[in-house]
């Protein structure tokens, strides 16, 4: 076994992990090198704007029912165990992890050290062994990058072991299935095999910090992206995928401060990442001109199409899944802040996609109402390119990212009240969605004009104006709004049958407090007070 590339003196995975019988060890390769390594491993191409494209294998996302949280003193009786956080047995792991070793022996493998928190108070150092080098890529694009001074001395916290290749046998191993993506809070580590999705790697410290940031720190984290404005105030933006939350944290006129994972704590909001991971299905220089134009040599595209004997990709060529994606570091876009924290927000905007066409365009949450909103995490799924689905689907994810979240949605429901009390932060709901009639009826709100709704919020221009409140939700949404035609303000007016309005109005509240159910039992009244009114 040899090292190569860029390490300190704490580089010794046998000392820290017992991985002592790898192959050759790179350490640290610059994104050229380790693209270079993957051409010639015949494991990707390059594009022609210089980006590596890769096919991730059999699993193109995330697998939430092959996630598990070892059981043990520290989580027993804190982690909220069920169908998101499944236990896994200590010896399970130590002897899966032995497994894993002797898959790894002799093999070369690739050591990358990195760090998550911008916030150096809550920064954790990680170190991510992968087999592949486009894994190490990955991890360099997502997470923060050292400064060269910092290697020799770096030592990691937490540990990463990625292995796609090894498949786990469920019999022997306690798994669901061959593939794995398992959190230890005791020995620090997460082990991911089975599977070639980078997204496991990412949500794997995710979830880590969702854990630790909240339940031993006092931090609220957060499935969110952030921005600023020239005056310095910070927004936040709530939202399930397909909800526009990376999309409307791209202004031209705010420095993004990153758009996926955040932690709010007593003195700033700040990026957990060093990147972005973008959906690119569909993607054009037109729509999302930020992030096309990141798409450049050092980003890593994933399971995106080409045309035959094509270096072009073809955004809108969902053949291998509808989940493509690019990874980047996020100084790839132009307009960011730095370092990627801000202040606590001024703004704050739930995200949500109706499907259903119900809600308004644009609504002010109430405390209480923004605490059951959070809680709730609505959006809603349109199977367009799947046969036979023709209705919307109602999603509930709690706090915007359920199956990252290790504690009871309602602590970190409680973290953000907390934040929220006597302050004069504004939480907006801001429906995505469709308007003048569910899918299938009516049509998806312009970009333009949600843009021109948040752009209002942001400046001050909601707030003098009049408002109304909604039926059955009670939500107080304004009568105008610069840039938007009144008419699409007040949903129930953009609906020609006003009966079939107050029907579907009524359907999708009672699925708001049937969802709810499970969480009543730890909340407080004035949040259950905020649900919608079901009729008798």
């Amino acid at each position: 076994m040899e090292q190569h590339g860029k390490f300190g003196k704490n580089a010794d995975l046998a000392a820290s992990i017992g991985l002592d019988q790898t192959g050759d060890q790179f350490w640290n390769l610059t994104p050229a090198e380790l693209i270079e390594d993957c051409i010639i491993l015949g494991e990707g191409m390059l594009t022609d704007s210089g980006a590596l494209a890769i096919e991730t294998g059999e699993f193109t996302g995330r697998s939430p029912k092959d996630r598990f949280i070892v059981r043990d003193a520290v989580t027993e009786n804190a982690v909220w165990w069920g169908d998101v956080n499944i236990g896994f047995e200590p010896a399970k792991f130590d002897a899966l992890y032995e497994r894993m070793k002797a898959h790894l022996a002799e093999q070369d493998i690739y050591v990358r050290d990195v760090y998550a928190c911008a916030d150096p108070t809550y920064r954790m150092n990680i170190r991510v062994v992968t087999e592949l080098p486009w894994s190490s890529l990955f991890a360099h694009n997502m997470f923060l990058r050292l400064e060269s001074t910092e290697l020799e001395d770096f030592m990691p916290e937490w540990h990463i072991v990625c292995a796609p290749s090894f498949l786990a046998d469920p019999a022997i191993d306690g798994t669901r299935q061959h593939n794995f993506a398992i959190l230890n809070f005791t020995k620090k580590m997460i082990l991911i095999g089975g599977t070639g999705y980078t997204g496991e790697i990412k949500k794997g410290i995710f979830s880590a910090l969702n854990f630790i940031l909240p339940h031993q720190k006092n931090v609220l984290s957060m499935h969110c992206s952030a921005n600023i404005g020239q005056d310095g105030d910070t927004a936040i933006f709530f939202g399930l995928s397909g909800t526009g939350k990376t999309t409307l944290s791209s202004d031209p006129n705010r420095r993004l401060i990153g758009d996926d994972e955040h932690g709010w704590s007593a003195k700033s909001v700040f990026n957990f990442e060093g990147g972005c991971y973008a959906k690119t299905i569909d993607l054009s220089r037109e729509k999302e001109p930020q992030i096309y134009d990141a798409i450049r040599f050092g980003a890593l595209l994933e399971n995106v199409g080409f045309p035959q004997e094509s270096s072009t990709p073809d955004y809108s060529d969902g053949s291998i899944t509808e989940n493509t994606r690019v990874s980047y570091p996020i100084h790839h876009i132009d307009n960011i802040a730095t370092p990627s924290i801000g202040t606590a927000p001024k703004n704050i905007f739930f995200l949500t996609a109706d499907a259903f066409g119900v809600l308004p365009p644009i609504s002010k949450l109430t405390k209480e109402q923004a605490m059951y909103h959070f809680m709730s995490g609505y959006t809603a799924k349109v199977a367009g390119t799947e046969v036979g689905i023709t209705e919307p689907t109602t999603t509930f994810s709690a706090g915007f990212g359920a199956a990252f979240l290790p504690l009871h949605p309602a602590q970190y429901a409680k973290l953000l009240g907390e934040k929220l009390e006597g302050t004069d932060i504004n939480v907006w709901l801001i429906n995505t969605g469709w308007s003048g009639g569910s899918y299938g009826v009516g049509s998806r709100m312009k970009l333009s004009y949600t843009r021109a709704m948040i752009t209002a919020a942001l400046t001050g221009q909601l707030k003098d104006v009049a408002y109304e409140q909604m039926p059955f939700f009670d939500l107080a949404f304004p009568t105008s709004c610069a840039g938007v035609p009144s008419e699409l303000l007040n949903p129930r007016h953009t609906w020609s049958d006003k009966n079939a309005y107050d029907q579907t109005a009524a359907s999708l509240a009672a699925k708001f407090v049937k969802n709810f159910e499970k969480f009543a039992e730890q909340t407080a009244p004035s949040i259950l007070a905020a649900a919608p009114r079901v009729p008798a």
